[in-house]
């Protein structure tokens, strides 16, 4: 059995992206709209997750280069839902501690790996940095600061990578389990998980409002990028790169300005660009767990990720104690 779905893994691949993509444009249909409901967050990165572990890894290039960009257009999209003013209003809380949150975890980051665990001191920073920010971006725009090895980066990004897939599966359970309100549950959201991706389809999964404060809480942690990079300068040689700065996070801000001082007084345009938007970052979780691999796995190793294990409940547990004692 196993045989013949790694010999067809390509084709059940394709069919498993054709279903999800037209039950997704079933919603616009009249009198089809049930038939996209089966179709979350969880249950796409679910579905890749089983046809890349099971079935074995398809289009590995692909699934990257998808997964990132139409990841940042969703985003972007995300934009076109959510007004200024309220976004602010309720990015505001989560601000302050943002900031402490993202110091302090890479302290404590280094600390667990790089002392306590005697992890490469490389892979311990770039653990740390993208615990504390946003993920494989973090990691992307410190890894050439700090002359990072290939094997670094890539156990790094595993590393970062499987504990995202579980978040977006716990967080939303653990949120009701805890009864946290939207605005609790957007805010812990995006501090404890990493990448933007799961925090926007955690959010999704929670909520329209816990979506809308997570995504605009988690972008504006992610521009910590550029402070952390040049901070990262002054401790490690530079090799002249470039750094990496997540643009999309400029035009997801001017997504938010035309949607409240330019089409505000046609709400129904951007309600659909959002609409799509939201059913396209369904479909970028499917694309992200089909990513993840055997090779994936054994490349992340023990240390690694007991320290990245280690950091998010501490930055995890920390994050929630402030929310909800604040």
């Amino acid at each position: 059995m196993l045989q013949f779905l790694h010999k067809n893994r390509q084709a059940i691949y394709l069919a498993v992206v054709g279903i999800l993509t037209l039950s997704l444009l079933a919603g616009y249909v009249p009198g089809l709209e049930s038939l996209s409901g089966w179709v979350t967050p969880p249950v796409a990165l679910f579905l890749g997750l089983v046809v890349a572990l099971v079935c074995g890894e398809c289009y590995p290039t692909l699934n990257k280069t998808i997964s990132k960009k139409l990841l940042q257009y969703s985003v972007v999209g995300l934009g076109f839902g959510m007004n200024l003013h309220a976004s602010l209003a309720s990015s505001k809380e989560g601000m302050l501690f943002s900031i402490v949150s993202v110091i302090g975890t890479m302290i404590v980051g280094m600390l667990i790996g790089y002392k306590m665990l005697k992890v490469n001191r490389d892979t311990a920073y770039l653990i740390s940095s993208g615990t504390a920010i946003c993920g494989g971006s973090a990691i992307a725009a410190v890894g050439p600061v700090i002359k990072a090895k290939e094997c670094d980066m890539s156990v790094a990004l595993a590393t970062i990578f499987v504990l995202n897939a579980i978040a977006l599966f716990i967080f939303p359970v653990l949120g009701t389990w805890l009864g946290l309100t939207q605005q609790e549950f957007g805010t812990w959201a995006a501090i404890a998980i990493h990448d933007t991706s799961s925090v926007v389809g955690a959010g999704a999964a929670y909520g329209e409002e816990a979506l809308q404060v997570a995504t605009t809480i988690k972008l504006t942690r992610a521009l910590w990028i550029i402070p952390l990079a040049l901070v990262t300068t002054l401790f490690f040689k530079g090799d002249g790169k470039r750094i990496t700065i997540p643009w999309f996070i400029l035009w997801f801000i001017v997504a938010i300005l035309l949607n409240t001082y330019v089409i505000d007084e046609l709400p129904h345009i951007g309600h659909t660009i959002s609409t799509l938007a939201r059913k396209a970052l369904i479909l970028t979780m499917f694309f992200i767990g089909a990513s993840l691999s055997t090779k994936v796995l054994k490349a992340v190793g023990i240390k690694p990720l007991v320290q990245g294990v280690l950091l998010w409940i501490v930055i995890s547990v920390g994050s929630l104690a402030y929310i909800l004692w604040a």
